[in-house]
């Protein structure tokens, strides 16, 4: 092996440990405006570091490949090179190139052919580079170029007496390997794959060879990285932000929390802007606020501000002074360029918030508080053995709750130090909502703080609830799902509930907790909300799910409120009092009207309603009263048999049937699914009767009728025990 291939393989060899090393290093990180995190992705090397003029000089050592010039010769060649790097494409870098090929025998003082033909070419090449940047320090990448030049051979003399020359063609291709000592200076090694050709006689150096050297460049700029190279296009306006509330944690993620006013003090367009803003401490990343694609020279825009907290958020008490960075990236003129600003606020705890929008209030309802779960089940336990099936659901735990609360001494006090009046009144006073466990493990709280807690004991139950305000004040509300036509049901006063899309609410003032009962309550409720029936600007009614839709109920620490439930009896009792007056309020209504208009569909109104509330000595009563006023009146004989069967009197009841069914079979009405209920009822009596045969007759003729309505009963079914009243 010759020393100059060994000099090359030695070459070679360095420059690919050098590669190797520099290239496992972490590519150069970009702060994101958190303590200790570094971004190491969405660098573009060849835009932040790219120069526009490089200037470098070259060398390469040539050697032919496949033929000999018949001598041996040293081939050296020296090349002054220019490159420009475009803007917008800075890895494609044309140059132009002005050197000086030395072709000399390799044994000096050779004075045969060798030293005949050794010769000069002054050349210039024209060409492009394709480059790549890993990183800062290590760049790759190719050329193609293609030039002329003149060779001056001094031993080859003319019939002047001068030396011959010859006009030369000059084309290659090459790789490179870059190693930036600095953003300035660059150190390469480059194989080159060469091919020559004369336009003369002297084809003796015609054809490819191969060319392998160094190079040094200085490249014109100064680095981005250096603190005077900081890119500075964009003024910001002035930024302040509002004091912060943990509470509103959801809200600000999707909401404005400022704005801030960005003008671009170049002459030239930036691009690719994006906002983010950075809480160190409470956010896991920074929020994204906005990107824009372009700002033109001079132009000024409004960027909104949001900010996407964590759960640590909620871990703070009290009023914490904070810091927050403020940081703009973008692209100028193809540079990457980074500015930031601080801004200092203060954040609240989870119970501080202002009264500028009354549904925030839906962030302090918190369902899904086992602790709160817990309860609700507890007095729904306690309440099951009085529930009255005839009663609205709805109705009868909203009462429960209300006992509940009242069983472990549940009372309104009202809040010295924020009252909800004070703080309604002036949206830049900051008050204070307790999280409903709080209050539950207190047992106090202001009307925020109560109704906070009520709503979210139904809403953990299914119930769906809403809160009202009126000035100074605030209460809850819930939802019966009983349509609004049916008033009656619900209360006979129709003013008791809240006509809302169609379905009645129940409003409760539930400050007179621990002090009334439920009725009261209620009545109160309603009286507050009607009483801005003509100012209903002064009033609203805001949906708990409609309003956590923006403010997301608070993050909770759950841990076990070590509450002492109460005595279940009490919440029974106390339950079972308020469900047997409101029923007999309701039947004491339909009575009125019956009587008040003497008719039997009155009379035959008031039983169906005592029969749904299990009063069957009372609908009896009311459907003797409508058969008395015309005995034949269908409906009212029919609900009486059904009475009689539910009383246990089958015979009476059988005797009832037998007689309607008559009617039906005299009037041809044997296709109607009343008459299917009668066959129905008919089975039942005799089964019940222990008639068998008579049951299965009804039923074959049944399954004739009304297949559908046999298979539910499964042969009678196993549940003899319920039959329908007509209304």
């Amino acid at each position: 092996m010759s020393s100059q291939h060994r000099f090359y393989l030695s070459v070679i060899s360095l420059v690919m440990i050098l590669t190797g090393s520099l290239s496992s290093q972490e590519a150069v990180p970009e702060p994101v405006g958190t303590t200790g995190a570094v971004r190491t992705y969405g660098i573009n090397y060849n835009n932040k570091y790219r120069s526009p003029i490089a200037v470098g000089l070259e060398y390469q050592s040539i050697s032919p490949i496949k033929i000999t010039y018949d001598e041996e010769y040293r081939i050296n060649d020296f090349n002054l090179k220019g490159t420009y790097s475009f803007k917008s494409i800075p890895q494609i870098q044309p140059f132009a190139g002005l050197g000086i090929q030395i072709v000399a025998p390799l044994k000096a003082g050779d004075t045969g052919d060798a030293e005949t033909f050794s010769h000069n070419i002054y050349y210039g090449v024209l060409g492009a580079s394709y480059i790549h940047k890993f990183s800062k320090q290590i760049e790759v990448g190719g050329d193609l170029y293609f030039g002329l030049g003149q060779a001056v051979y001094p031993n080859i003399d003319t019939q002047y007496n001068e030396p011959r020359g010859a006009l030369e063609f000059l084309a290659g291709a090459g790789g490179s390997a870059a190693f930036n000592i600095s953003y300035n200076f660059s150190l390469s090694f480059h194989p080159t794959l060469r091919y020559q050709r004369s336009f003369s006689a002297l084809e003796r150096f015609n054809g490819l060879s191969f060319g392998l050297g160094f190079g040094v460049a200085y490249r014109i700029g100064t680095d981005p990285d250096d603190p005077r190279a900081e890119i500075k296009s964009i003024r910001f306006g002035e930024f302040e932000l509002p004091p912060m509330f943990a509470s509103m944690q959801s809200y600000y993620s999707n909401n404005p929390i400022g704005q801030i006013e960005l003008t671009n003090t170049e002459k030239f367009p930036i691009n690719d802007v994006n906002i983010n803003f950075m809480q160190a401490g409470f956010m896991d990343a920074p929020t994204k606020s906005d990107s824009i694609a372009e700002i033109a020279p001079g132009e000024s825009v409004d960027v909104d501000i949001y900010a996407a907290y964590n759960q640590e958020v909620f871990s703070i008490e009290g009023i914490s002074p904070l810091t927050a960075e403020l940081s703009i990236d973008y692209s100028a003129r193809g540079n990457i360029g980074r500015q930031m600003m601080t801004v200092s606020y203060d954040l609240y705890d989870k119970e501080s918030l202002t009264w500028d929008d009354d549904r925030k209030m839906a962030a302090y309802i918190t369902p899904s508080d086992s602790a709160l779960r817990n309860y609700a089940s507890f007095v729904r336990q306690s309440a099951r053995d009085v529930v009255n099936p005839g009663l609205n659901e709805s109705l009868q735990i909203g009462l429960q709750m209300f006992y509940g609360l009242t069983e472990i001494g549940c009372i309104y006090q009202k809040d010295p130090t924020s009252p909800f009046d004070a703080a309604q009144e002036d949206p830049f006073v900051i008050d204070k909502v307790s999280l409903p466990r709080n209050t539950l493990k207190r047992g106090t709280g202001d009307c925020d703080d109560l109704t906070a807690l009520y709503c979210s004991l139904l809403e953990s139950v299914g119930i769906e609830t809403s809160f009202i305000t009126t000035p100074g004040h605030i209460y809850a509300a819930f939802n019966t799902k009983e349509e609004a036509k049916n008033f009656q049901q619900i209360h006979p006063d129709k003013s008791r509930t809240l006509n809302i899309d169609g379905e009645l609410w129940v409003p409760v003032e539930i400050t007179l907790i621990g002090t009334s009962g439920f009725e009261q309550a209620w009545e109160v409720g309603a009286e507050e909300f009607n009483k801005y029936e003509n100012e209903t600007e002064k009033r609203g009614l805001y949906r708990t799910r409609e309003a956590q839709q923006i403010f997301r109920p608070v993050g909770l620490k759950e841990t076990d409120l070590g509450l002492q439930y109460g005595e279940k009896a009490s919440i029974a009792r106390a339950v079972d009092q308020e469900i047997g007056q409101l029923v007999n309020k309701i039947i004491a209504y339909y009575d009125q009207q019956a009587r008040e208009k003497d008719s039997k569909s009155g009379y035959n109104s008031l039983g169906t309603i005592c029969t749904k509330f299990g009063e069957y000595n009372r609908a009896e009563q009311a459907f003797n009263y409508a058969l008395a006023l015309d005995r034949n009146y269908l409906p009212s004989k029919v609900n009486l048999a059904n009475i009689m069967f539910l009383k246990g009197q089958y015979q009476n009841a059988l005797r009832l049937y037998h007689n309607v069914e008559q009617d039906y079979l005299s009037r041809s009405r044997t296709s109607s699914a009343a008459y299917s209920r009668i066959v129905l009822n008919l089975a039942r009596c005799y089964y019940e009767l222990q008639n068998f045969d008579k049951s299965a007759d009804y039923a074959d003729q049944l399954k004739e009728l009304d297949p559908a309505l046999l298979r539910q009963y499964s042969y009678l079914s196993e549940d003899g025990t319920t039959t329908a009243v007509e209304g």
